[in-house]
């Protein structure tokens, strides 16, 4: 048997399946027709055997058999006999929906809310963590990337990434720019190597200055991911070739449409970035997102060798010709044949090499080592900040999912119990078991299929509700969640395993129902109240999942909470907060000072405004710096850690946020830049380094090391301490407040960009166009940016924990509402199968209040099971979010006490209603049906 015929012989019968199901009519008449061939042939046969053609006709009928048993052998020889009968479940199935459509509408928004969430909480995590770049092939890409020891790795100087990870070791993606052109000449185990840095930067399109994300990339970058221009072209070799050379830049889609809606004039425009004039020469297609990350495209792609021209370093000049600065990102397509390890190995030998060959490599210092990490993701920077936090909120879902699940378990039971009945006459009839297991199953799918439409409906309106409660309110940033096939198919998995999980269990009970009992109308009591134990477990186990998500509710609230108490220590209302980043090659050391200080002056003046402080970094943003801080008397000593936070600051900032004085005085008019250096310290600094001393008048230098972290001269100025601030919280909520020193940004040699600290009586968006109207008399090419008071600033530091509140207060929502359907439904459904017993305990001289205490026991004791099971397992399972919690632990005593109780109450009125039926139960009534 030949291949080919092998392949034929497997695709024939379902070729003629498909064929036969496509063409039922058709079909059907063929055999219609050849059956009537069949009894004329046998009839014409008979005929010539001398039967008339009445009795000819009989006879051929009878020896050819019923047509219908014939029709129904092809059919099954076809494989169209479960088809049909799948297609008389579905409909029969439609009926017994339509025909009850409370329970329907119940069951099918259950299953919708519970559906709808995951998918929701799964299109959110799909775009974060799962979504690759788009670009072809972009499972083939690979990013580079290092370890070293965190202390003693010979890279002392890392503009990028740079993470600690666990063994003292210190992970980051920056390489040099010498480093990576050795790197892409010597390489044989990667394609061509590209390069890139992510940056913002101050352009100026059509006469307005405005922040941008710019992208500076090699001139590789395009041809090697394989993107084409939407638009004119994209970066080439020749834009890379020099340094300075290649004045051109490429626009992305959004910047196209924002500020040139779309028109094909854009190409030959000339813009300013960082006050360089640069040519747009194209327009990257809607979609592509850089090789950073998938959330969001940067607005500008410049060639990586203009970096001299529009981003100077902070020592000023150039990056590309110095060996010591890591500040670019390299990437590469894995080769056919070449594993990831071989790659690794390779690439590391080299990079040792050129290491060694270009940077001083002192004892005691180690190489960094490379990696080949999937860049498929780019930098995959939102792995580390979401991961967690999704991995949560997908497993709380996932609990919520099966919490409906019960539910509709439960509904369906309790109605399976009701059509007893039914199904005894079925299996009385003839049919087979497995016959009605597929005719429940197939119900509980369709009621399934409506809980995952109206799910995939309400996803696909709640897709964009995340990603709009992360969004700052000043930050035009954010990303849009993509609703494509896979999500499709995550709802249509989730559908089917939905149906299967609460369909499953009461079509095999209604199979195993024994058939003369069920006919026997004075046994359905009985019959019906030993099942109704696999009811009360199905509660037990909602009761369980919903103390779990309440009490994970509550320790989120509770945490959320505490974080809004927190006393930050300075002024936070009427306080505006703005940032100007000038560029250094405009301003480069000693201008920068002056221009913040007429910025300062010009802000100050205009109406409204109370008092201005510059800051090097805002409180609570997320933002911190730190350096040596070396009292007089101390010298450096690398294997000790002297570091200090600080800030450098306007003289009027502790005036301007509300920070006390302890001792001393603040920063004046008398500190100048000519006059000695002073500096503030505040109270926790006073006390960790000078513990029992009076600070005031003494002295201390900062910079104690060189750039490559060994010693240095100190400085010939030493800085005296005039006054010692309040303590204040510094880069969020939840650090408690640091040692910290403050300087005067007048006294030093170069600040770069400041965040401008403003207090103001006025509404924010009134102010606003008047602040910028002042900058633009200043530099019309200088944008101020990311203007927002510092509620708002507070509120993006408590975002995270905000979400999580809103998210599992919902959850908890459903899950109460859900298991007050349960206790009710199961209590309501025992209530009325025992209403003869409760008849004849009546009878027999019980009161009404002992029957009600009965029915509530009943209820309390299935509750207290379900809440025991539940804080077990939220014992077990809230560790795991210990990092995520502030100032409670995961078993908060306070917190596990209001969730039972709360559980607790919600039982016991759930309960209530079929407790008080119980007890209003007329006893000869009750016995008449007996």
């Amino acid at each position: 048997m030949t291949i080919r015929s092998l392949f034929e012989g497997l695709f024939a019968r379902p070729a003629s399946w498909v064929r036969a199901l496509l063409r039922r009519d058709q079909l059907e008449a063929e055999m219609e027709a050849e059956l009537a061939s069949h009894v004329d042939a046998l009839t014409a046969d008979l005929m010539r055997d001398g039967y008339s053609r009445e009795e000819a006709a009989r006879r051929a009928r009878v020896a050819v058999g019923a047509a219908l048993v014939h029709k129904e052998g092809m059919r099954a020889s076809l494989g169209l006999r479960w088809w049909d009968e799948l297609r008389a479940d579905v409909r029969y199935g439609l009926r017994v929906l339509r025909k009850s459509p409370g329970f329907t509408a119940i069951a099918a928004t259950s299953l919708a809310l519970a559906i709808g969430a995951n998918t929701t909480i799964f299109s959110v995590a799909k775009q974060l963590l799962y979504e690759r770049l788009d670009v072809p092939q972009a499972e083939n890409l690979r990013l580079l990337s290092w370890t070293g020891t965190e202390d003693h790795v010979a890279v002392h100087h890392i503009h990028g990434d740079y993470n600690p990870v666990p063994g003292g070791l210190l992970a980051s993606s920056a390489f040099s720019y010498p480093g990576y052109q050795q790197l892409k000449s010597q390489s044989r185990v990667l394609g061509d190597l590209i390069a890139f840095k992510s940056t913002f930067m101050n352009a100026t399109i059509a006469r307005q200055a405005q922040r941008v994300q710019a992208e500076m990339v090699s001139g590789n970058y395009f041809p090697v991911l394989g993107v084409r221009a939407q638009l004119g072209r994209l970066i080439q070799p020749s834009d890379d070739a020099q340094p300075g050379s290649g004045a051109v830049v490429v626009i992305s889609d959004s910047l196209w449409e924002r500020d040139f809606n779309r028109s094909p004039a854009a190409i030959g425009e000339s813009i300013k970035v960082n006050d360089a004039p640069l040519t747009i020469v194209g327009v990257t297609f809607k979609g592509f997102t850089g090789a950073k990350n998938v959330q969001q495209s940067p607005d500008l792609f410049i060639p990586l060798t203009m970096q001299p021209v529009v981003q100077l370093s902070s020592g000023g000049g150039s990056l590309l010709n110095k060996p010591e600065q890591w500040w670019v990102n390299i990437m590469g397509r894995a080769q056919p044949g070449v594993p990831d390890a071989a790659a690794q190995s390779m690439l590391d030998g080299e990079l040792s090499a050129i290491v060694r060959a270009t940077m001083p490599v002192r004892a005691g210092e180690d190489v960094p080592r490379l990696r080949v990490r999937d860049g498929s993701r780019g930098l995959f920077e939102q792995g580390q900040a979401y991961a967690q936090p999704m991995a949560v909120l997908l497993t709380l879902v996932g609990f919520v999912l099966l919490l409906a699940c019960a539910n509709v378990a439960n509904l369906m039971l309790a109605r399976g119990a009701q059509r007893e009945r039914e199904m005894s006459v079925r299996l009385a009839l003839g049919a087979g078991r497995a016959r009605v297991l597929r005719q429940l199953l197939v119900e509980s799918l369709m009621l399934a299929a409506l809980g995952g439409a109206g799910g995939l409906l309400l996803g696909y309106l709640g897709r964009n509700i995340i990603p709009k409660m992360t969004q700052n309110a000043w930050d035009s940033g954010h990303f849009q969640i993509h609703f494509d096939w896979k999500v499709f198919a995550f709802t249509a998995a989730v559908t089917l395993l939905t149906g299967l999980l609460f369909g499953l269990a009461p079509a095999l009970a209604a199979t195993r129902a024994e058939v003369i009992h069920s006919l026997k109308e004075t046994t359905q009591t009985a019959s019906r109240r030993r099942k109704g134990t696999g009811g009360k477990a199905l509660v037990g186990f909602q009761i369980a999942l919903s103390t779990l998500l309440v009490i994970g509710a509550g320790l989120f609230l509770r945490t959320l909470a505490g974080l809004d108490a927190v006393q930050v220590g300075f002024r936070t209302d009427h306080l505006l907060l703005s940032e100007i980043d000038p560029p250094a090659n405009r301003y480069p050391a000693g201008r920068d000072i002056e221009l913040h200080q007429r910025l300062e002056q010009a802000l100050a003046a205009v109406p409204g405004v109370d008092s201005v402080a510059p800051a090097m970094d805002s409180y609570l943003s997320d933002d911190s710096s730190d350096t040596d801080f070396l009292p007089e008397g101390e010298s450096y000593d690398k294997g000790k850690r002297q570091e200090e936070n600080y800030n450098v600051v306007g003289n009027r900032f502790f005036e301007t946020l509300g920070i006390p004085i302890i001792a001393g005085r603040a920063f004046g008019a008398q500190d100048t830049p000519t006059s000695p250096k002073v500096g503030v310290i505040n109270q926790s600094l006073a006390r960790l380094r000078f513990p029992g001393q009076n600070p005031i008048g003494k002295r201390f230098a900062i910079d104690a090391h060189d750039s490559d972290g060994h010693p240095g001269k100190l400085a010939a100025d030493w800085i005296e301490i005039v006054g010692i601030a309040g303590d204040t919280r510094y880069r969020n909520l939840r650090d408690l407040p640091p040692p910290q020193f403050f300087l005067p940004y007048v006294q030093q040699s170069q600040v770069g960009g400041m965040d401008y600290e403003i207090h103001t009586r006025m509404a924010p968006a009134a102010i606003a166009p008047l602040l910028r109207g002042v900058v633009q008399q200043v530099d019309p090419d200088l944008p101020i940016v990311y203007v927002r008071t510092q509620e708002e600033q507070i509120q993006s530091d408590l975002q995270q924990e905000r979400l999580f509140v809103t998210l599992t207060s919902g959850f908890g929502l459903l899950a109460l509402t859900l298991a007050c359907v349960g206790i009710y439904g199961i209590m309501a459904y025992s209530v009325a199968n025992r209403r003869n017993e409760i008849g004849i305990r009546m009878a027999l001289g019980a009161q009404p209040s002992q029957v009600r205490g009965m029915i509530l026991r009943e209820s309390s004791w299935l509750t207290g099971a379900g809440i025991l099971v539940g804080v077990i397992g939220a014992l077990g399972l809230t560790r795991l979010v210990k990092s995520m919690l502030y100032g409670i632990q995961p078993w908060d005593p306070l917190t596990l006490c209001c969730g039972v109780l709360l559980l607790m109450a919600v039982a016991l009125a759930a309960s209530w209603i079929p407790a008080r039926r119980a007890a209003r139960v007329q006893p000869m009534e009750a016995l008449r049906h007996e």
